[in-house]
């Protein structure tokens, strides 16, 4: 295929998925909300006995996506299957994951064997219903809670439409606790890591071929410390995958830097999905928090428990975290006194194991959400370790800052989807001349 021919491809790809997305959304019933604790439906109640083993099926169904185009010779809606995979947390208990895995009915056209591309979602919120495979067949799940409706978006329609068009398979995860039992550990370093490397596991029983298919990582965002936490993990955690390349774009790596940038943005509310999901997992973190919050500030993070990143935006637009603590400072100069809190911090960074498989590291350097800074530190780290890391700076000036859109999620379209950078970089790890040794720019 020339590369003009596979351009038009592309374009056309992007064009229909946002198409398909936008007339599902406008088909899409508003629902009523389940009861408290409820899961969004009976498929995401896990079996009562959990397999062992990593990456185990639990369950499948069919599920037919309105929100993506057809591929070469294929039926719309898009034939996919939403799936329930055993993972672990970071202690090692077996725990129920879903997603969504996408088989495509075009041929492969890039080198070696078709791949399996494991999409490693970014933020879509805390609560069961923001889960990207609720939302992931019509493009948008709408809940009508008493006079304010919570919408949740299929993030990842285009990412997804992007590679089907180019013949590979893909697999969404959900995360640890999204649609599940639990509270999703929101950026939990080694809970995000398993999920796509137990995901990675499942697409392979899926697709039958076995854990010699090639594989590639794809995030943005929560989803390129995701996949970025998966890169570095996976020597230990799932050796026998064959990973070939990887994209950690925006990369959530220091998670102290993050905090102290978000903090007061347009999506400060996601500061709550952090705390919530450490202090789930570190109990005498939650009693110290629970010292310095106000009842206010408790009732604000309990509430973030149950939304997504949508109702953030529009009920909680710049939450600044000073306004819910007793003494009017913010949430992470109290961390930075509370002795307890920074080994919590300090395990979630990313950067001090080294990935054998290739990465690129992708950065807006004035990102307003993500900060640039500590982005280049990971590929740094990673580089002293002796790692394949190609670092891709995204210059697009400050529009609105603070406001996160433009500037955080501009270098993601303009990298991932418009020039195509990093799907061509990733292309080029399958073939027989894969990148070695580090690259700046």
């Amino acid at each position: 295929m020339s590369a003009r021919t596979w351009a038009h491809r592309l374009r056309r790809a992007v064009a229909t998925a946002t198409v398909a997305c936008a007339g599902a959304a406008a088909v899409t019933a508003l629902t009523a909300p389940p009861a408290a604790g409820a899961p969004v439906d009976d498929f995401y109640l896990p079996p009562a006995q959990l397999a062992e083993a990593r990456g185990s099926i639990l369950k499948s169904e069919p599920l037919p996506v309105l929100a993506l185009p057809p591929t070469d010779g294929g039926t719309w809606p898009v034939s996919a299957e939403r799936v329930m995979f055993t993972s672990r947390t970071q202690d090692d208990v077996p725990v129920a994951v879903t997603g969504v895995y996408v088989d495509s009915s075009a041929p492969w056209t890039g080198p070696g064997e078709r791949p399996t591309v494991i999409i490693a979602p970014g933020t879509v919120g805390q609560g069961d219903k923001c889960a990207p495979s609720v939302a992931f067949a019509n493009g948008v799940h709408v809940d009508v809670d008493p006079g304010i409706p919570s919408i949740s978006v299929n993030q990842e329609a285009v990412s997804t439409a992007l590679w089907t068009a180019r013949g590979a398979r893909v697999f969404v995860t959900d995360y640890i606790g999204l649609g599940t039992p639990g509270i999703h550990t929101y950026v939990n370093r080694r809970e995000s890591a398993h999920a796509v490397l137990d995901a990675a596991r499942a697409a392979n029983t899926l697709s039958g071929t076995g854990p010699e298919t090639p594989l590639l990582f794809w995030g943005y965002s929560q989803g390129g410390g995701a996949t970025a936490a998966a890169a570095e993990l996976q020597p230990s955690y799932a050796p026998e995958l064959d990973l070939r390349g990887v994209w950690a774009g925006g990369p959530v790596a220091d998670l102290t830097a993050v905090l102290a940038q978000v903090d007061g943005s347009l999506i400060g509310g996601a500061i709550g999905f952090t705390l919530n999901g450490l202090a789930d997992r570190y109990p005498v973190l939650e009693r110290r928090m629970a010292e310095v919050l106000t009842t206010e500030g408790r009732a604000t993070l309990k509430a973030l428990e149950s939304e997504c990143i949508g109702d953030v935006i529009f009920s909680r637009p710049f939450l600044r975290t000073d306004t819910l603590t007793v003494d009017g400072r913010s949430l992470l100069d109290w961390l930075s006194e509370i002795p307890e809190a920074k080994p919590v911090l300090d395990e979630q960074r990313i950067g001090r194991l080294t990935p054998t498989a290739p990465v690129i590291i992708t950065s807006g350097i004035n990102d307003d959400s993500v900060p640039y800074g500590q982005a280049r530190q990971l590929a740094e780290d990673w580089c002293a370790g002796g790692a394949s890391v190609t670092f891709r700076t995204n210059h697009l000036p400050p529009i609105a800052p603070g406001t996160t859109l433009p500037n955080h999620f501009g270098p993601q379209i303009i990298d991932g989807y418009v020039d195509d950078t990093v799907m061509r970089h990733l292309v080029d790890q399958l073939g027989d001349r894969p990148a070695q040794g580090c690259s700046f720019d």
